[in-house]
């Protein structure tokens, strides 16, 4: 074979190794903005939920606090813990620090609303009220909706982050510096392992 034929060759598989490189690469590039998008995406799905929740809340106290006019702690308790996540904001992206901030924040609210249903059980007729009966069947429900949005969030930051992680992904993924940080995950909230007491 002549030598200007064996380079020919040559440059053409070279040619088409760095082409399938190059298209590799996009099409890497491409799955992790598709993964993160699914993330961003569910992410809002879980602030539209927390955002029933905060909606919920005032209805809720304004119920409680007419039949309860003496229990001030549980309210004020109540109002500082929706006031703390109003003031936090959480982004899958961003940092894990922050995220760890705001989910504590909502944990907080969430533990609020459990003390101001506990006072509820002490007014038998605030129990028996319709519209009390009615917000919390949707405080319930709302609260079914954010644990199921957060587990489909967790699926899709595993989805990213699996991704994100494997070869030759992650090498995309360090050329594209912050843009592709690894998700964050929703855990539970510190002592939820342990069985609750039950005590009659």
């Amino acid at each position: 074979m002549p030598i200007r034929k064996r380079t020919n060759v040559a440059g053409l598989v070279a040619l088409g190794v760095l082409l399938l490189i190059v298209f590799s690469t996009i099409g890497t590039y491409n799955k992790l903005i598709q993964l993160d998008q699914g993330v961003q995406a569910q992410w809002a799905q879980v602030e539209n939920a927390y955002q029933r929740r905060q909606d919920l809340v005032p209805n809720l106290v304004a119920t409680v606090k007419g039949a309860a006019e003496f229990e001030k702690s549980t309210f004020t308790a109540v109002t500082e813990a929706r006031a703390k996540v109003g003031q936090t904001t959480a982004n899958p992206t961003g940092d894990p620090a922050q995220f760890a901030k705001a989910q504590q924040a909502q944990d907080g609210l969430s533990a609020a609303l459990s003390r101001l249903l506990v006072v509820v059980e002490k007014y038998p007729d605030l129990k028996a009220a319709e519209n009390f009966r009615d917000l919390q069947a949707q405080l319930e429900g709302t609260e079914n909706r954010i644990t199921v949005e957060r587990m489909r969030f967790n699926e899709a930051a595993q989805a990213f982050n699996s991704r994100r992680d494997s070869f030759p992904t992650n090498l995309v993924a360090g050329f594209s510096g912050a843009r592709f940080q690894p998700k964050s995950y929703f855990k539970a909230q510190a002592g939820a392992e342990a069985a609750p007491a039950v005590k009659f």
